[in-house]
């Protein structure tokens, strides 16, 4: 099996007949577990583009500049530094790409301590599950069933500069298990390890709109600049998913009991775009995918073949809504939408959340606009728990 396929779809493309779910590589059926179709940007590890708290996806996947939570160190990990309680732990569950296969699923488990006044400590666990699998080579024999498996455990530090900025990072231990030790006779493949951090920022200003109490933010994060990871003991290495996300965020106190917040999240890869290579592996148009990390961060805004229209396109967009009535009820909507020739998610979401005492429960549901998209009916959970906190998300300076 090519390696190299293998991770430019997770390691696949998971292939649906009546008999069994097949695991085989298949370059032009790309289904990406961040639920991606088509692309040109190869990356391993995508399970970590996937926003898992159901809050967010609420909101259409916008979260960078949001108010805070427990699970703000999976999307700007600066912002735990504005927590008010001392504590809190959450856990998340999210059936993925349930179109496609019916035991795909991921988990995700996180808290934080607030060390003092200006000092916040997390950590957090990420584990993306394909479920049971029929394994293939290229020759298609069948090399029997096998559970693919990705996580990642994240240790995270937010301090707090005066009462409007914060700084936040992560360190991120990645571990990619797709194989069970041999996908053919002549290629031998292992796990995938590699080391990460994120570089996070959160600013907040109280103001005011419209003759109304608001806090308008912006939130900027870096992740998952790391090592390379190989599947094998050759020389050949894949970029992680390095993604710039930078947003803003406006809360609007309308009176006592109700608030809205509106978002709006920008991304973009930070990995280099596949250039266009001619019948003897010759590139044609574009750069050379085959550099040096920080070569491949910095080179991402200028390395696509079709040049900065086609650097743009790489972009996507996420916009959020979220009403909260007397801190205890919230009602959330969103849109994402990406490029048709760039992944080609675009899909609504509908959310909730409910506090009860020092629980919280989110809910979130998308709707792909897509025909036949795999993301089509997915649902997002969360369950939190932060000692006095009444879905107060530390709305005062």
């Amino acid at each position: 099996m090519n390696v190299k396929s293998l991770v430019v779809i997770l390691g696949v493309s998971l292939i649906v007949n009546p008999a069994t779910v097949a695991l085989k590589a298949q370059v032009n059926a790309q289904v990406l577990t961040n639920g991606s179709q088509t692309t040109n940007v190869i990356t391993a590890v995508p399970f970590l583009l996937i926003v898992p708290d159901a809050r967010t996806g609420g909101m259409g996947d916008a979260g960078v500049a949001s108010l805070p939570d427990v699970n703000a160190m999976a999307i700007n990990p600066s912002k735990l530094a504005f927590l008010e309680n001392k504590y809190g732990v959450s856990g998340s569950y999210s059936p993925w790409l349930n179109s496609l296969k019916a035991d795909i699923n991921l988990a995700y488990l996180s808290g934080y301590y607030r060390v003092s006044d200006r000092n916040t400590l997390g950590a957090s666990l990420r584990y993306f599950s394909i479920g049971k699998v029929q394994l293939f080579d290229n020759n298609q024999q069948d090399l029997g069933f096998y559970s693919p498996n990705e996580f990642a455990v994240d240790f995270t530090f937010s301090r707090k500069f005066g009462e409007t900025f914060s700084l936040g990072t992560a360190l991120r231990y990645i571990r990619s298990n797709l194989s069970s030790g041999n996908f053919s006779s002549s290629q031998n493949s292992k796990a995938g390890n590699a080391l990460a951090v994120d570089a996070s920022a959160y600013l907040r200003k109280p103001t005011h709109f419209f003759g109304k109490d608001a806090l308008l933010a912006f939130g900027v994060n870096i992740s998952n600049i790391g090592t390379k990871m190989s599947y094998n003991d050759n020389v050949e290495k894949f970029f992680l998913p390095t993604n710039l996300k930078i947003g803003a965020a406006s809360t609007f106190m309308l009176d006592e009991l109700n608030e809205i917040t509106v978002a709006l999240d920008l991304n973009k890869l930070l990995a280099p775009t596949q250039p266009i290579y001619d019948s003897n592996g010759q590139i044609m148009k574009g750069k050379d995918p085959n550099r040096s990390v920080p070569a491949g961060i910095f080179g991402s805004f200028s390395d696509a073949p079709g040049g900065i229209g086609e650097e743009f396109r790489e972009m996507s967009i996420a916009t959020g809504l979220e009403y909260t009535y007397h801190k205890q009820l919230a009602l959330r909507c969103g849109y994402f939408y990406e490029n048709p020739d760039k992944g080609d998610r675009r899909y609504f979401t509908l959310g909730g959340g409910f506090n009860y005492q020092s629980m919280r429960i989110d809910l979130a549901y998308m709707i792909a606009e897509t025909k036949n998209s795999p993301m089509s009916n997915t649902l997002r959970f969360s369950l939190i728990f932060s000692p006095g906190q009444i879905l107060k998300d530390s709305t005062e300076k």
